[in-house]
């Protein structure tokens, strides 16, 4: 039967969008499939673009998350049951506004335009379909890849199927490899390059943009004290050149004396612009205090451009594109009720929290994007700048953060843009994920200078899947990215990183005991500051009225930093300068004092130096417990190597003081009475690899990064015992790391491969959803009435799911499918024209990809072709003829490794004759879950 192409509703003319013109085309704009699904059924109802359809900035509910917040608060009881849970109506919804559309409108012509005409592909780049082959041209019969259904997109706040863009790949390269001939030889070649040239792009742009943040974060740190009078332009370190890379602290201890000669006449303080005479102790007061209101007003106003930027530019209110939902809404009319639902229906979804996607580190929803989650925006280019520009006013601010975490989120949304650049990554997500393991991995090779530690990274702490080849392209990406950086060289001093360090001397047996006192102190570190960031942010930031005022909250946070730091040398510096001079090894006979923390003489020396590192120790840790969360761009690694450095430090002078006190003590008889046999700077680093280790439970990739830090394997054994012990412990302690339990307070859906659940008597009926919809081919199907069921579908918060497709057997129903929202929703908007005409479902030969229904009909209306045989009511294209099955009496273990190692979007449940009982979808899997998890604790 052909396709009506004249739309009746005149809504739908209005604007300069143009309709999908076949099954395999790319997304339309939401509001143009609205307005489509909502013409279903009322071939003469107008609706004005400003109607409750459209209403300014209201916000409609998305399904997003995985549980309701009383199970995280402990503020409700659970329900008895859980598939009386599994209604879905408690899930927490994401806000998203139908006043800000990045889309065109719809057309305003009395009949379609052909797609050569549309203003969408004159406007902006256009959206592939999902399942578009690599070529047009149709293959013999003989030689055609089955496939199983077709894919349209996915939405945002969605799984993607794993299953199928594995099945769509290997199809494609099945049909690159039937080419024998040269040129199909080359193609093959060119096919395999491409994802070593995606790499390196992705490596090189990653570099630039960290060197960049790297001076931008250096000059507006400085700029908070002085400026350069030789250019204003340079930060303090290159406007003040000193030898053995020294980098003066902004106020020197009273215990240090600098000779004249090592005073910077080229950087001038804001004290002496605006009090130039200070010959009094008044007048030196004055000087105080002008550079402290100095200080802490840029401060202040750095931090909040950050704030500012990252709630107005990142807001997930703020990002709707063509491929979300366009029955996501509470105000869409069912039926021929012209009176829109103004209210959500009782049992709804509750309105829930607004993202900012420029905020914090990004690692937790870069965790949960690479386990198969679909969050668009939050890789894109807007989010890419926001984050950028904000973490170098972030960091510049003096905040207790650093910008290494956040480079692994900008080096994501690096990969994910070039990746949209290449087809065989833009319409399969599965691969396009292996594209952002190794992007993790260039990011954290730029942050720490340590291209082996962040393939290491990628692999322990953020990617889910991570075959061989993604670990290939992931070392290559992360060499490219360090390689280029170096030859940018952001210090000026031909390192990677400010704090790269290097050691002259070997460690020695007794100091195994320190080392281990140090992991100890870092798994208590680590535990606590995730217990007590966890209940800050909790309690605190999503409780009260700081919730509110994101803004009012950075101020403050802002300003108490820049009291207790001001005051402080350690704590006033930035704290990628601080922990290199405490990592700093001092030589005898060099200037460099490393801002007074070279103890030349320990028993008058000592305690002061103590005595500041302490004070910046308990200052920087109490601090980042308030800071890390709040809404500017915000690591956490340099705060936390930070406190490690100043309890590693300590203990070093403590014991240096020792062995200087009683050089022939057996215990120091390995030294021969040299008085330069302990190395403070060591204990700093094995005191941050262990704190860094207690706070975000990495082990092997962290002392990897460490050993390329110092650029040695000799202190090996000192930081792998460190960071074991202090892994061991926090996990006692506190069993989740600070990623994990960001992505429990943002309920982001992540399934965690590597945890062991205890199922006890539980089966799988006790999971299995059988209230779900169910679409029966023995009853009449029209477009009207599974309209209907999709907006049911979506309205009860369940819109990542679908619907089963059954058929009657004797006293059972079998399965015939499976089709999903995304998919019905798309051959709906399509077919709207004809509300009474019955849509078809029926099993056949598995889908052959490079048939007629396998090019893009927008792309054969182009050439003028026709597709013959293609009826836009029978569905089965769209149908998953094969999904995964399980039967009821199958252990929970099994279910949970479809989920985990398959990938699987959806398991169908049966009973042991086959017949139909239910589905169990992720988000059902993992509330289930973790109802389970917390039954236990």
């Amino acid at each position: 039967m052909p396709l009506r192409k004249t739309p009746s509703n005149p809504a739908i003319r209005e604007g300069g969008d143009e309709p999908p013109s076949g099954p395999l085309s790319g997304p339309s704009s939401i509001e143009w499939r609205r307005q489509r699904l909502l013409q279903i059924g009322n071939p003469t109802t107008e609706t004005d673009e400003t109607s409750s359809l459209r209403p300014n900035l209201e916000a409609r509910a998305a399904s997003y998350g995985t549980l309701p917040s009383a199970a995280r608060t402990g503020g409700a009881k659970h329900k008895s049951t859980f598939r009386n849970r599994h209604a879905l109506g408690a899930l927490p919804s994401l806000l998203i506004p139908k006043g800000r559309y990045t889309n065109p409108p719809t057309p305003s012509v009395a009949s379609p335009r052909s797609l050569r005409g549309s203003s969408y592909f004159a406007t902006q780049r256009p959206i592939s379909a999902y399942d578009k082959p690599v070529g047009q041209e149709t293959l013999e019969p003989e030689g055609a890849v089955k496939t199983n259904g077709i894919r349209v997109w996915y939405s945002s706040f969605t799984s993607i199927d794993w299953l199928h863009d594995a099945i769509k790949d290997s199809a494609r390269q099945a049909r690159l490899r039937r080419h024998k001939s040269k040129r199909g030889r080359i193609r093959r070649q060119l096919d395999r390059s491409i994802g070593w040239l995606t790499v390196t792009i992705i490596g090189f742009l990653t570099a630039i943009i960290a060197f960049m943040i790297v001076r931008s974060e250096q000059w507006l740190f400085d700029i908070k004290e002085g400026y350069c009078t030789t250019s204003v332009w340079k930060a303090k370190r290159f406007c003040c050149p000193v030898q053995d890379d020294t980098v003066f602290a902004p106020r020197t201890p009273s215990f240090v004396t600098l000779s004249l000669e090592e005073s910077c006449p080229e950087w001038r303080t804001w004290g002496e612009v605006f009090a130039p005479k200070a010959s009094t102790e008044g007048d030196l007061f004055e000087q105080e205090a002008i550079e402290y209101a100095a200080y802490t007003v840029i401060a202040i106003s750095l931090a909040i451009i950050s704030a500012l930027l990252t709630i107005y530019l990142t807001a997930s209110t703020s990002f709707v594109t063509r491929k979300d939902s366009g029955v996501l809404s509470s105000t869409f009319a069912t039926g021929n009720d012209d009176s829109k639902l103004t209210n959500p229906p009782a049992g709804g979804a509750a309105p829930r929290k607004v993202l900012y996607y420029a905020a914090g580190s990004g690692i937790p929803e870069i965790k949960t994007i690479l386990s198969g989650f679909v969050i668009h925006g939050y890789l894109g280019g807007r989010t890419l700048f926001t984050k950028a520009v904000g973490l170098a006013l972030s960091v510049a601010s003096g905040l207790s953060l650093g910008k290494e975490g956040p480079f692994v989120h900008i080096a994501s949304c690096v990969g994910n843009i070039v990746s949209r650049f290449f087809s065989k990554y833009e319409t399969n997500e599965g691969k396009r994920r292996g594209i952002l393991s190794a992007a993790c991995a260039a990011g954290v090779a730029v942050a720490f200078g340590a291209p082996i530690g962040g393939v290491l990274f990628s692999l322990e702490e953020v990617s889910y899947f991570f075959p061989a080849k993604v670990m290939w392209r992931s070392f290559f990406c992360a060499m490219v990215a360090a390689m280029t950086l170096r030859f940018l060289d952001p210090f000026g001093s031909g390192k990677l990183v400010l704090f790269q360090v290097t050691y002259d001397k070997d460690w020695h047996a007794y100091e195994l005991v320190p080392f281990l006192l140090l992991g100890v102190f870092g798994g208590v570190y680590g535990a606590w500051f995730s217990k007590l960031n966890y209940r800050w942010s909790r309690d605190v930031r999503n409780a009260t009225w700081l919730k509110r005022y994101p803004v009012v909250e950075v101020i403050l946070v802002t300003l108490v930093t820049a009291i207790f730091s001001f005051l402080n040398p350690y704590t006033r510096m930035g704290g990628t300068e601080l922990v290199y001079n405490l990592f700093a090894e001092c030589r005898a006979g060099s200037p460099n004092t490393h801002s007074g923390l070279c103890v030349l003489n320990p028993p008058t020396q000592a305690m002061p130096v103590i005595r500041s590192i302490f004070v910046a120790l308990l200052v920087k840790g109490a601090l980042t417990i308030v800071t890390f969360g709040i809404k500017v761009p915000a690591g956490i690694f340099i705060p936390t190597l930070g406190v490690g450095a100043c309890a590693g430090r300590i203990l070093g002078i403590l014991i240096q003081w020792a062995q200087f006190s009683y050089p022939n003590s057996a215990a120091f008889s390995v030294c021969e009475g040299d008085l330069d046999c302990v190395i403070p700077g060591l204990y700093a680093m094995v005191g941050a690899a262990a704190t860094l280790s207690g706070v975000t439970r990495t082990t092997v990739s962290l002392a990897v990064i460490m050993f390329e830090l110092t650029d040695t394997l000799t202190y090996a054994v000192p930081v792998m015992l460190s960071v074991l012990v202090a892994k061991t412990i926090a996990d006692a302690l506190e069993p989740k790391g600070i990623y994990d339990l960001v992505i429990e307070l943002s309920q982001l859906p992540y399934l965690d491969a590597k945890h062991d659940y205890v199922w006890g008597n539980l089966q799988i009926s006790d999971v299995t959803d059988r209230d779900v919809d169910v679409i029966r081919v023995d009853r009449e199907n029209t477009v009207k009435s599974l309209r209907d069921q999709l907006q049911d579908l979506v309205e009860s918060g369940n819109s990542d799911s679908g619907f089963p497709i059954l058929r009657p057997d004797g006293e059972g129903m079998r399965m015939v499918g499976y089709i999903g929202a995304n998919e019905l929703e798309h051959a709906l908007s399509i077919v709207a024209d004809d509300p009474d005409q019955v849509i078809k479902f029926h099993t056949a030969m598995p889908h052959q990809h490079g048939g007629p229904m396998a090019s893009s009909i927008s792309s054969l209306a182009e050439t003028g072709s026709h597709v013959i045989g293609a009826d836009p009511y029978d569905f089965s294209c769209y149908m998953d003829q094969a999904p995964l099955t399980v039967q009821d009496n199958s252990p929970l273990e099994l279910v949970q490794q479809l989920f985990t190692k398959l990938g699987a979007r959806y398991v169908v449940v049966t009973d042991t004759d086959g017949h139909y009982e239910g589905v169990i979808d992720k988000k059902t899997w993992l509330a289930f879950l973790d109802e389970l998890e917390h039954k236990s604790d």
